[in-house]
């Protein structure tokens, strides 16, 4: 690359150099917040943005649920952690939900970072780095509750609430854990866990306590806790699956038409031919693929003014062919945009006929589009 030449923040590509238009929906992420902070009575609504933001701009969406009275915040690393805390001013309380990895104790104190202390190892770490530092230190507790990825497990949680010093140096303000199952409201696994956390909290100090996730705000009042963790139904995928969506929708995509053609009957279309017209058709390729995050092995289709446009073959890495023979001839040219994901597609089909969750639709948009962000 020469010299002095910048590769442009994802923010600053223009409309016409990108090949697809992503709209994030600030107003309603902080509509969608509203609506959890109701539900939640007088537990306080944090907001999870980790993943910046499940894709959608840790630093823009922080500062739209901030304006709505959010001042606690999830990150999973003490890199998404530092980097929120430079957006946000000194203010707001950062949470590190994978907790400090080797090494990084000093940049997560510097930053007034508070570590989820997953294990009596961090524990040691931390407690080392106040001791260092002369002065108390703040973190939360996680505990395994039954879903054996992250906290600590029973044997460890006796063996902390058996050293009277395990906690010298720390100021723990929150006990938490996470839910397996808050999806699937009538698993057993959801009120097993429940149990096992109150019984685990009960033997640590008497701080404010943290169990649900998105679903879990839907389980009712005994999941709620203090403080609950609210993540993707912030950004409108459904966190009740099988119901209607309660949460407003938060992102459109739309991609852009790169060219069109008439084809005749018994013509292969794409890689490997795995699509052959059995009679003429018009195409358009359009530039989206999954270098952009467009799931290879999903089905699907486009959507311009109102009429569904089935894919024609497999997604490239660049692009997608439509069969657009449904249009009026020459409704579509160069440079039209056509709807991937919005009023007539949601994130949550989109993810079902990708064979996946709208979690994975969202962080894996990539970061070639031109972003627009209205309603802030």
């Amino acid at each position: 690359m020469a010299s002095g030449v910048r590769i442009p923040d994802t923010a600053e590509i223009s409309e016409a150099a990108a090949g697809a238009v992503l709209t994030i929906d600030l107003g309603a992420i902080r509509e969608n917040y509203r609506r959890l902070k109701a539900l939640l009575g007088g537990a306080e609504c944090a907001g999870v943005v980790k993943a910046d933001a499940y894709g959608l701009g840790a630093a823009r969406v922080a500062r739209a649920l901030a304006r709505e009275g959010c001042d606690t915040f999830f990150v999973a690393h003490v890199a998404e952690g530092i980097a929120l805390r430079c957006a946000l001013g000194a203010g707001p309380s950062i949470y590190v939900l994978n907790g400090i990895p080797p090494g990084a104790e000093t940049d997560c104190a510097a930053h007034g970072l508070v570590p989820v202390i997953n294990s009596l190892e961090q524990l040691a770490a931390w407690r080392r780095m106040a001791t260092a530092r002369g002065d108390r230190l703040p973190a939360a507790i996680q505990v395994d509750s039954g879903m054996s990825r992250l906290g600590m497990t029973p044997a460890e949680v006796d063996m902390l609430a058996a050293d009277p010093h395990a906690l010298d140096g720390i100021s723990v303000d929150l006990v938490m854990s996470h839910l397996a199952c808050a999806d699937e409201p009538d698993n057993p696994a959801n009120a097993l866990q429940r149990r096992n956390f109150d019984s685990l909290r009960a033997k640590l100090p008497p701080v404010r306590a943290s169990l649900a996730n998105s679903s879990g705000d839907f389980l009712g009042n005994d999941y709620h806790y203090d403080l609950a963790r609210p993540g993707v139904a912030l950004y409108g995928v459904n966190p009740t699956p099988g119901r209607s969506n309660p949460m407003l929708p938060v992102v459109s995509l739309h991609a852009k038409v790169i060219q069109t053609r008439d084809v005749a009957a018994d013509i292969g279309v794409g890689y490997g031919y795995s699509f052959r017209t059995s009679n003429p058709l018009a195409l358009a390729t359009i530039s989206l693929g999954y270098a952009d995050g467009w799931h290879r092995r999903a089905s699907g289709a486009a959507f311009f003014n109102g009429v569904r446009l089935p894919f024609a073959g497999r997604v490239s890495m660049d692009s997608i062919i439509l069969d657009i023979s449904a249009l009026p001839t020459g409704s579509l040219n160069a440079g039209d945009l056509v709807e991937m994901i919005g009023e007539h597609q949601t994130v949550d089909n989109v993810a079902a006929f990708s064979g996946t969750i709208g979690y994975e639709v969202l962080t894996s948009l990539g970061r070639r589009f031109h972003r627009r962000y209205v309603g802030g």
